[in-house]
């Protein structure tokens, strides 16, 4: 199979893989109490793609140009014995296959990290939004510590993973948390990345006046630490990446709402259930499960993927306008970030 590219010459390089739509935590920027609550319906089981349906799909991705993956959520490691997909995955490198990594909100990190390593996980990107217990307990709603969360990312740490934390910052909330991150990370070889709050699905009560602008973020920050400005690793990655003039390291802010980088998008995304979405902010996704379990062939399956990347048009960051936003969007608690 030739690698893919879509209507508007972009390729597919990256996959992200939801393997559940359950999360412990309530952020109230993914899963809002309000709506994800106590009588909230989330997948069965039977619904899930097994390991082995995830796996054969990886392949034809592979195959279609992809060389990254990433296993999201919800939070992946409910997933039970995810550590056996993640070696099933990481058998895949001869296939194509580069880089595995996972994003975790990092609080079943320290019984998981050592079996995810020892399966052939290569990176984790644990997400924090703030080092303040109370700010921090507050965005995840289930009073869940820091300190838990500083525990998953050394556990991290020791077990010889690479790991960068991700803080999604929202005004007044926890944008006055930004230069502690900033410190306590610094100079520790994690890279600290900043992500401006975005509209993804229709329950996080998304207002544009929450936004903190990347370059306030940067400007704030080097004004203590004077940042340069580094070469992106490699075409379409999502993250502007600085570094410290003093050599403390790396970070990064990811600015979709303020420069939209559409253009040079190359991420799909799997839900858990085997919907195929090519945009982040899309209102539907694709059924690969169906034809999955009905019996088509890889040459068939190879096929439907061509045709949905082939007639992929997504612009939405580019395109953001009132009328945009109003669109149903898929919950990015379903798809991952």
């Amino acid at each position: 199979m030739t690698a893919l590219t879509d209507t508007l010459a972009r390729p597919l390089r990256d996959l992200r893989i939801s393997v559940t739509d359950r999360c412990n935590f309530r952020c109230t920027y993914c899963m809002p109490k309000e709506v994800f609550g106590h009588d909230f319906v989330f997948l069965r089981r039977e619904q899930l793609l097994t390991f082995e349906e995830i796996e054969r799909l990886a392949r034809l991705f592979l195959a279609a140009g992809v060389t990254k993956i990433r296993l999201t959520g919800g939070e992946p490691l409910l997933r039970r014995d995810l550590e056996s997909l993640v070696s099933m995955l990481s058998a895949l490198q001869p296939q194509g296959l580069t880089d595995l990594t996972l994003t975790t909100n990092g609080s079943l990190l320290p019984a998981k990290a050592g079996a995810l390593r020892d399966a052939g996980l290569d990176r984790v990107t644990v997400s924090l939004d703030s080092l303040d217990d109370d700010v921090f307990q507050s965005m995840n709603d289930v009073r869940f510590p820091v300190a838990r969360v500083l525990e998953g990312i050394e556990a991290a740490q020791q077990a010889g993973l690479s790991v960068k934390v991700n803080m999604v910052v929202k005004r007044n909330v926890n944008d006055g948390s930004v230069m502690d991150m900033a410190e306590r990370f610094r100079g520790t070889g994690i890279i600290l990345r900043f992500i401006e709050f975005m509209d993804v699905g229709t329950t996080n009560g998304w207002r544009l006046d929450d936004v903190v602008p990347a370059q306030e973020l940067v400007d704030r920050l080097s004004a203590r630490w004077p940042l340069e400005s580094v070469a992106p690793r490699y075409p379409g990655e999502v993250a502007n990446r600085l570094r410290y003039a003093d050599g403390a390291g790396e970070i990064g802010v990811i600015a979709s709402v303020t420069r939209p980088f559409c253009g040079d998008c190359t991420r799909a995304r799997l839900s858990a259930e085997g919907e195929l979405y090519t945009c982040l902010f899309a209102a539907h996704g694709r059924d690969l499960r169906g034809p999955l379990r009905e019996g088509a062939t890889d040459q068939q399956l190879a096929a439907l993927l061509g045709r949905i990347w082939g007639n992929r048009g997504d612009r939405y960051s580019e395109l953001r306008s009132a009328e945009t936003r109003d669109r149903p969007r898929v919950e990015m608690s379903h798809i991952g970030g």
